[in-house]
């Protein structure tokens, strides 16, 4: 944009120029503090001549297949243009009946899948029954191979007793997880690129740095000018039959690293890093809808005394997981029937209503999961709550990963009852995307991988056996608003909690994928679901307000039944 300015005075132009930053600063998605915006995401540049010659080199190890792949590129043709590299499109030909849509990713793949032994098997009359795990280092065949226009994510497993493994004391397969994305996004991460480097493996990956973050062991490094991260799930622990230490994990990630091949690809047209930008809300104001701000958890709740950590950022524009309003984020454990994680309750309550509060805290509360104040605005961030996860993102950092969610009403299961009545009201996803999960899992991972977007959503507390019974499990994929689940009460068992969804974000960066508050992410879904903006409240109202009136789910000729008890603020 060219700006002229003639005939002006000093000060007439000093206003003008002052004009002319804020129109710059709107056109460019500045945001004030307390306004919701957008992440930011950069863009990696792929060095697909390099991978051209990694394949070359990969596939001469094997020169019985070798003339079956043409690298005769034409030099003068930009990068994106596939006549460029016949070879990668020969390579995506072999290994597209194993992993589907391998071809859709815009940054090379890579897999623990050595396609020259393969091929070459198979020129030797190799019989077709020789099992995948042959060519994968020991690995099983992947639980979960997704490509799409940000990269690909797959997960593979090592079962206990693979060859050339020193015994593991963990009984069960090992799951590996390994991301390759296009697109990273921009946090402020205070430990990002803090990890220790490998020696045994710096001559194939330069500049792998090996981290144990938030439950996992991961292992960040770049190729091809490509961020990939390896990482296991895992407890910095001492090693138990039932519970995998990092310890042990970290022997099945580095052979999965040491196994790793060029297995596809695709390359794409350039693209421009994504700045953040303000999000549009609606105009006209939701009539009761009220939230407190951003990281102003209840007080006390925070792990050492800590508090929450401010962040206004709408990471996806979602569907709200649950199906219809209302719907109370606030918090479980330091509200009425709270555990108060596990840090005692002053007086032990004995009887539904009894009054008590946390020892961390004064808050008055009631022994009745119905409470009024559980089921009414405001909302409340409950990301940075103390639990015994690792959370880079809060102050502490250690923190919840999450948001709580509690539905419409609590139905109490009988007269004088204390409990709600479960598996009421739907869940639904919030994107169209990939499932993540296996057989028993407690934990449904949506995984949506876009042009302009690398995110997973994370929700708990669903029965698992109803999930695996509706087939909620790995690579199927669903739609933006299709039911996946109800709001429940598991955690390791039936009751093991109050009925509530518990909901999540995590983003992709350099040191792999990262918890991030999702609360004013959940904000900006509700207020699109009930078409109205709003209203931020200061952290100490006079008074919860009323509950509106919803449907019973059950009974949608009449009003739900509301929960017992008196508001405790």
């Amino acid at each position: 944009m060219k700006l002229t300015i003639r005939g002006s005075s000093p000060l007439r132009f000093v206003r003008r120029a002052a004009a002319v930053c804020l129109m710059l600063a709107a056109a460019t998605g500045g945001a004030a503090a307390d306004e919701f915006k957008t992440p930011g995401i950069s863009v990696a540049r792929v060095e697909w001549r390099t991978v051209l010659d990694q394949i070359k080199s990969e596939i001469r190890a094997w020169p019985n297949i070798a003339d079956r792949f043409t690298f005769n590129t034409r030099r003068l043709l930009p990068p994106s243009d596939p006549r460029t590299m016949p070879a990668l499109m020969q390579l995506n030909a072999v290994t597209l009946p194993i992993f589907t849509s391998i071809n859709q990713s815009p940054v090379p793949v890579l897999l623990p899948f050595d396609t020259g032994m393969y091929l070459s098997a198979h020129e030797s009359g190799t019989p077709d029954s020789l099992k995948l795990s042959h060519y994968q280092a020991g690995f099983q065949p992947a639980e979960v191979f997704s490509a799409g226009q940000s990269g690909y994510d797959a997960e593979f497993a090592l079962a206990p007793g693979a060859s050339d493994m020193p015994q593991l004391t963990y009984t069960k397969p090992v799951e590996v997880q390994i991301t390759g994305s296009i697109l990273t996004y921009d946090i402020d991460d205070p430990t990002n690129g803090k990890g220790e480097p490998v020696r045994a493996l710096a001559a194939q990956f330069p500049d792998l740095h090996r981290t144990i973050r938030e439950g996992y062991v991961r292992y960040a490094f770049t190729r091809f000018g490509v961020p990939y991260v390896v990482s296991i799930q895992c407890l910095d622990s001492v090693p138990r039959a039932k519970r995998l230490a990092c310890r042990e994990a970290s022997v099945v990630a580095e052979r999965f690293l040491k196994a790793l091949r060029v297995a596809g690809g695709r390359p794409s047209r350039a693209r421009m890093n994504i700045a953040p930008d303000v999000v549009v809300r609606p105009e006209k104001p939701a009539p009761d809808f009220t939230y407190r701000p951003p990281g102003d958890i209840i007080a006390n709740s925070g792990y050492r005394g800590q508090g929450g950590r401010p962040d206004w950022t709408v990471y996806s524009q979602i569907r709200f997981p649950l199906e219809q309003a209302p719907a109370y984020a606030n918090s479980q454990s330091f509200l009425n029937w709270g555990d108060c994680f596990h840090r005692g309750r002053i007086p032990p309550p004995h009887a539904k209503g009894a009054a008590y509060h946390c020892k961390s805290s004064n808050k008055p509360l009631v022994f009745d999961e119905s409470a009024t104040e559980n089921y009414s605005y405001p909302w409340q961030d409950n990301f940075c709550e103390a639990r015994d996860f690792n959370v880079g993102q809060c102050p502490a950092g250690s923190g919840h990963q999450g948001q709580d969610i509690r539905p419409a009403t609590c139905t109490l299961r009988n007269e004088g009852a204390d409990r709600c009545i479960p598996n009421r009201y739907a869940v639904v996803a919030v994107r169209d995307g990939v499932i993540i999960r296996s057989p028993k899992q407690q934990a449904v991972t949506l995984l949506v991988n876009t042009r302009n977007e690398h995110i997973r959503f994370r929700y708990m507390h669903m029965n698992p056996a109803q999930l695996d019974e509706d087939g909620i499990l790995n690579d199927r994929r669903v739609s933006e608003g299709e039911k996946i689940g109800l709001v429940s009460n598991y955690m390791d068992y039936p009751g093991g909690t109050t009925a509530h969804l518990h909901f999540d974000v995590q983003v992709f960066t350099r040191d792999g994928w990262l918890w991030v508050n999702p609360y004013v992410t959940l904000i900006s879904a509700y207020e699109r679901l009930i078409g109205g903006r709003g209203r931020e409240v200061t952290s100490e109202p006079a008074a919860a307000q009323p509950k509106p009136q919803p449907q019973d789910p059950t009974h949608p000729e009449k009003p739900a039944e509301g929960g017992g008890g008196e508001n405790d603020d």
